[in-house]
């Protein structure tokens, strides 16, 4: 655990805030500023909350101690610490189905594998989402257990995976994950002589827990003006951006484009080139034997866990690969029963004839394991997100397969360092993130700079020579894509931003309309 919190936590202000990220921060300002609002309601309170709490004590810790703790870490840090707890969840959850060998190489591979630990260092939902899911899950689990062993304590473990998924909700609005637990119940439902019985009276009383949890959690969902932002944005009036560019070609970014939105082979595909290849071979061996009947009856939660996020992730048509934080345990879970299978099958031969060599065996190989995967995040860091395996093509096609999610934003500040010299004073500059850009111009002391959006062609009609344009990968839009095109073949190019050796943004003056 302390390697996977170092990991995520060192370096955590490298980057520059997302625009999401920008949002969050300015919902903790209101908060702070005002108390509880509905600011960014759309999105359930309990990050936020954690959130202003970090921010209030970084402030204080700084003016006491000076250390210069930025607000990109600061906005980060509670979701790199969740993130790093993940890892002991993960163990005690695996233990319990599969037996703590399995467990404890899924919570170390979750602690060092390069895009568990780069989501969880950005200032989104997703990781506290996994983080209750997996309490969730574990009581859940448990409860059964007591049940079964005749413990009465079982009735307490159950209304306690309720406060579980009440921080889930609070987190982010999955409401249909519940169906992995009332799935699961209901495999056991009808087996003779069971003790783990959740009558209907049991399932009022678990209702009632969880609702009273979720208020305590997400508070701000009494106010009228949260209940308008969420209807704003359930219809889609929300979405800033008209789609999200995927392996170089733009698609539709709606939920309600289904098929006809981002392809559902994205999420294969971002498994297949962006796990720690090591790790993705022992998944692919790991898959089918976790459909074994030895594997025990607790593999059937994994099954409905896949099924009720794989089923609507591949269909919808809004994707970021950021989603698939909730799912990346799976990944490494069969990468842990693989492994674990291979390698056992080979302690068993070696200890036929040597038991010093077998003894040897059973901790050279998990750590060789851990090795490899981790040689692969350091190679990256701090950039996590950046990772591409060598079927994806390796360093030299990182930010091509996702670049919104494996860019988002990084170089913002740069960007602002490279206009600031030279932009005269009211210079505008035209951007995918007016705001994101307004908020590090300020930090640099240039409020003078004008921001306006590249998808606004009134706006981009109006520049005049000693103004800029910056296009950053990730950001390209069917709403830009012929000004970034114009602009590449005959555009001032003035600098250019990068990440790992990957163009991160292009900066063009104004001379004439290209």
């Amino acid at each position: 655990m302390l390697i996977g919190f170092g990991l995520r936590v060192n370096d955590l202000g490298a980057e520059s805030f997302g625009e999401d990220e920008l949002n969050k921060l300015q919902t903790v300002e209101e908060y702070r500023a005002n108390g509880l609002t509905g600011k960014n309601g759309e999105h359930p309170f309990l990050m936020k909350g954690l959130q202003t709490l970090s921010i209030s004590t970084v402030e204080k810790l700084n003016a006491v101690t000076g250390t210069g703790i930025s607000e990109e870490a600061a906005l980060r840090f509670p979701l790199a610490l969740f993130g790093t707890f993940t890892s002991l969840l993960l163990f005690l959850f695996i233990s319990e189905l599969f037996g703590r060998s399995i467990g404890l190489l899924s919570a170390i591979l979750w602690a060092i594998e390069p895009m568990a630990i780069g989501f969880d260092r950005v200032a989104k939902e997703d990781s506290l989402v996994l983080f209750f899911f997996l309490l969730a899950s574990l009581f859940w689990m448990r409860s059964q257990t007591a049940a079964e062993l005749g413990r009465a304590s079982w009735v307490w473990k159950a209304w306690l995976t309720g406060v579980g998924f009440a921080g889930l909700m609070a987190s982010k609005y999955y409401p249909h994950m519940l169906a992995v637990f009332g799935a699961y119940y209901n495999v056991f439902k009808y087996v003779p002589g069971k003790k783990w019985n959740l009558e209907a009276k049991r399932w009022l009383i678990f209702a009632l827990i969880m609702g009273g949890a979720f208020l305590i959690f997400n508070p701000t969902i009494l106010l009228p003006e949260t209940w308008r932002e969420m209807l704003t944005f359930s219809s889609e009036k929300r979405i800033g951006h008209d789609s999200y560019e995927f392996m170089g070609v733009l698609y539709r970014n709606q939920m309600t484009a289904w098929l006809s939105g981002v392809p559902w082979t994205f999420y294969y595909v971002f498994i297949a080139v962006k796990t720690s290849l090591v790790t993705l071979i022992f998944a692919l061996i790991g898959l089918p034997l976790l459909f074994r009947r030895k594997m025990g009856d607790g593999r059937y939660f994994l099954f409905f866990w896949a099924f009720m996020w794989f089923l609507p992730f591949t269909f919808l048509g809004g994707k970021f690969a950021r989603y698939f934080t909730l799912v990346e345990p799976l990944l490494l879970i069969s990468a842990a029963v693989g492994f674990c299978f291979i390698a056992g099958a080979l302690i068993r031969k070696v200890g036929r004839s040597r038991s010093e060599l077998s003894l040897a065996f059973q901790v050279v190989l998990p750590a060789s394991l851990a090795v490899l995967v981790l040689i692969n995040s350091l190679t990256v860091a701090p950039h996590f997100r950046m990772f591409t395996n060598v079927i994806g093509g390796g360093s030299e096609a990182a930010g091509s397969y996702f670049p919104h999610d494996e860019f988002y934003d990084a170089t913002t500040a740069e960007i602002i360092a490279v206009v600031s010299p030279r932009a005269l004073t009211g210079a505008t500059v035209a951007t995918e993130t007016p705001e994101l850009f307004a908020y590090y111009a300020k930090k640099a002391g240039r409020t003078d700079l004008r921001f306006i959006s590249l998808s606004d062609p009134q706006q981009i009609d109006a520049l005049k020579a000693g103004d800029f344009v910056v296009f950053a990968s990730g950001r390209r839009y069917f709403s830009n894509e012929n000004l970034l095109n114009a602009y590449r073949r005959g555009g001032n190019l003035i600098g250019t931003t990068w990440v790992l050796g990957r163009q991160a943004a292009e900066i063009y003056a104004v001379d004439t309309q290209p």
